[in-house]
């Protein structure tokens, strides 16, 4: 194990508080939904796991800094926990249309990041049963818990012929000026799903496909899954090929995720020059 181990058993432990939470509210009767004011919908559910995930790192990383998708950002104790330092970055359910719908695809995000580098993430999914996660050097793993994960890594597939392709919403890619590329790929490999927020990663981290790709994203959807994908042996990039998550804030990020061998194609099919 790495120098994340610490680290990585208080994000277990974080995403078992956030697992009691969540699933105590997913199909409650009387569940508070509101829209934000990008018309996302959030859910009392996504406001109770980041208020717990808060408060538990003020207890045991109280020189940490963090940044969560409902409360937005806040500094440690120490100077060093600005944004060259340490930070932990949490998405209190990633996939809230589903949670809130009663589709048991969303989950808890939980992600260390040191200056623009995220070094660990997890992925709890307590309505599958399953968790992803991953430390800089000590590999990616998958299971119900940290005592009980097992190696996981990407795919061989070499060819687009061969390959399984996940996608976000057509209409995003749409939006993004980049349809007809997105539609070109599905015609050419051989399968092709979209199954949306964190589980097209997570499935890429185990073999079971081999890309997934969005226009849009923000750094609490995408920190925790970089380090998954990439310990898993895969590729994790922007549109632009950029592996960096630098000065990621709401909505400005984009993802090629892939096995790696797949991962030029897509990117000569869907990438974009990146900004001068």
């Amino acid at each position: 194990m790495t120098g994340y181990a610490d680290d990585l058993a208080l994000a277990h432990r974080l995403a078992d508080a956030a697992d009691a939470l969540s699933t105590a509210r997913f199909r409650a009767l009387d569940l508070r939904v509101e829209s934000k004011p990008d018309l996302t919908p959030v859910s009392d559910a996504d406001t109770a796991v980041e208020r717990e995930i808060r408060a538990l790192l003020a207890t045991h990383r109280p020189g940490d800094g963090l940044i969560g998708e409902e409360y937005g950002e806040e500094y440690g104790e120490q100077p060093a926990t600005g944004p060259d330092g340490r930070r932990w970055v949490v998405d209190p359910i990633d996939g809230t249309k589903n949670f809130v719908r009663g589709v048991p695809v969303w989950a808890t995000l939980i992600a260390l990041l040191e200056g623009d580098r995220a070094v660990l993430g997890l992925v709890s999914a307590p309505a599958l049963g399953r968790r992803w996660w991953a430390a800089t050097g000590a590999g990616a793993f998958a299971g119900p818990d940290l005592a009980s994960g097992a190696p996981i890594r990407v795919s061989g597939v070499t060819t687009l012929a061969d390959a399984s392709f996940c996608y976000s919403s057509l209409t995003a890619w749409e939006e993004a000026g980049r349809l007809e590329p997105v539609l070109q790929i599905l015609r050419d490999t051989w399968r092709s799903r979209a199954y949306g927020d964190f589980y097209g990663y997570m499935l890429l981290a185990e073999g079971a496909l081999d890309v997934m790709v969005e226009p849009e994203l923000s750094l609490w959807d995408v920190a925790a899954l970089v380090p998954i994908v990439t310990e898993a042996g895969g590729t994790f990039t922007d549109l632009a090929g950029r592996p960096t998550l630098a000065g990621a804030g709401a909505g400005d990020l984009s993802a090629i995720a892939s096995n790696g061998p797949l991962h030029g194609d897509i990117l000569a099919r869907l990438g974009r020059p990146a900004a001068r």
